[in-house]
């Protein structure tokens, strides 16, 4: 359960496809708005080795900022899983601060069962010319050194611009503190061409008339382990549908043993997202 809150902030859990310099950065990423999004989440399958038998839950996400001021996420994932012999709730809770012109990446998180806390962690990124520095202080203080990253807000914007040249294609690696703070993923980007809602669902509904009829792209995203290239199977696999302004819904999330559907409940706009 730990992978399933990345990528809506997307991830979830959101720069331009040459971030090698600040000039390159300037006015990137401009068409993201901000918004609040709840999704209700349900199994949508599950095998017997999963040790899954029910879940149901609710998956909160809240995107801020501009690219000139940075990118503000809060993201809350709760979920009530029964194992046939049990039930617990589980409960993630993150913060993170993307700074797309000085390539600064700041995150907490902190992660409950049945209202205990199993981990906590925090730690800041930043860009350089061999990587990603990472300085984590919790839940130990220390620096660690990865492959060239890219950070949420930054990955999604990658994604949009990619889908806009008609891109379908591509291998890139996130950074996104999950885990503990300390690797990244390697991910698979398969972009699908643009569509059209074909008839009003319930999604449709909940992002309101403006947003409604707005053409997506299909996005499915597979996210390997960093440590160990090679041939093997994804730590899990995402689809979804992605508008240009960042908004997301209709997702999927496969871990292999087990696979979690999120639909877009409630949808609020909080701002254009534009440099003032």
């Amino acid at each position: 359960m730990k992978r399933a809150t990345t990528a809506i902030a997307l991830s979830v859990g959101a720069l331009s496809l040459c971030i090698g310099t600040d000039g390159a950065r300037a006015g990137v990423g401009e068409g993201l708005i901000g918004h609040r999004a709840v999704y209700d989440v349900a199994l949508q399958d599950a095998s017997d080795r999963s040790g899954i038998e029910g879940l149901e839950g609710r998956l909160v996400y809240q995107f801020s900022g501009t690219a000139c001021s940075g990118y503000t996420t809060n993201f809350r994932f709760v979920n009530r899983i029964d194992t046939g012999d049990d039930v617990r709730i589980t409960d993630q809770q993150s913060v993170m601060y993307e700074d797309v012109k000085s390539g600064r990446f700041e995150f907490e998180t902190k992660s409950f069962t049945d209202q205990r806390l199993d981990k906590g962690v925090s730690g800041a990124a930043q860009e350089d010319d061999k990587g990603i520095k990472i300085n984590l202080t919790k839940p130990d203080q220390r620096m660690v050194e990865i492959a060239d990253s890219r950070f949420p807000a930054a990955h999604m914007i990658e994604i949009i611009k990619h889908a806009e040249r008609h891109q379908h294609i591509f291998e890139t690696r996130i950074f996104d503190g999950s885990e503990d703070g300390d690797i990244g993923y390697l991910t698979t980007v398969v972009v699908g061409d643009q569509e059209k809602p074909k008839k009003p669902d319930a999604e449709t509904r909940a992002m309101g008339k403006d947003l409604a009829s707005m053409p997506y792209w299909p996005v499915s995203i597979a996210y390997y382990d960093d440590k160990n290239p090679g041939d093997q199977l994804p730590v899990y696999t995402q689809t979804f549908k992605l508008y240009e302004n960042g908004i997301t819904r209709d997702l999927t999330l496969d871990y292999g043993d087990f696979v979690l559907k999120a639909r877009l409940k409630t949808l609020d706009v909080l701002d254009d997202g534009a440099c003032h």
